[in-house]
């Protein structure tokens, strides 16, 4: 419980990343896995993670993110990305993984996917990406944890044109939107803002119990 809070409150929104230091293949696999487990809603993973290595994109997505030097200056670069619909095939194509992972009966896999098309089909149109956009932020935030934990920065970033990346990536053909961007690597040296202690709202400010 103790390395939770040391991990938490190592952590911050990194402003300067060391460009020479890179993270090693083990923890890149074991942040991709942790993206892989992140909960969704009835499991659907109505997600897709994008990491950018390729230096020539990632100074042409520098702009596009209002010229942040950790875009390019990380050692990765994640963009989370959200489906801008769910249709029958999606579901059919997660009920086939979840028998061939499960090896769930052929009647109790067909009666999960009538459940799901039941209540996911029903949705609104209009209310089914802003749903699998807000689930990008439940990767984000189970993200975040295990870098810290890695001793990995991750900096969360809202702060670029989703329209102009998503045309730059052809995330539409894809039937995808952009959410976040996230550099990944180690902070630099020179980041004074590491050395700031945290300011959160005092316990009794921000906890209620009814």
């Amino acid at each position: 419980m103790k390395k939770i809070i040391e991990d938490l409150t190592w952590r911050y929104a990194a402003k300067q990343y060391d460009p020479s230091k890179k993270i090693t293949d083990e923890q890149f696999d074991i942040i991709k896995e942790s993206l892989r487990l992140t909960p969704s809603a009835y499991g659907l993973q109505p997600l897709k993670f994008i990491f950018v290595e390729t230096p020539s994109l990632r100074e042409e997505i520098k702009p596009i993110a209002h010229n942040q030097a950790q875009v390019v200056d990380a050692s990765h670069l994640l963009i989370i990305c959200a489906h801008t619909s769910i249709d029958e095939t999606y579901i059919d194509t997660y009920v086939d993984r979840v028998k061939e992972v499960r090896n769930t009966p052929e009647e109790r896999a067909a009666g999960f996917s009538d459940f799901l098309k039941k209540n996911v089909l029903a949705i609104p149109s209009e209310h089914v990406e802003p749903w699998n956009v807000r689930q990008a932020y439940i990767a984000l935030g189970q993200v975040l944890h295990t870098c810290a934990s890695l001793r990995v920065d991750a900096t969360p970033m809202e702060g670029f044109n989703a329209n102009a990346l998503d045309q730059l990536l052809g995330l539409e053909a894809q039937g995808l939107k952009s959410v976040l961007l996230c550099p990944i690597g180690f902070r630099s040296t020179e980041d004074v803002y590491q050395h700031l202690p945290k300011v959160r709202k005092a316990p009794e400010n921000i906890f209620e119990t009814r």
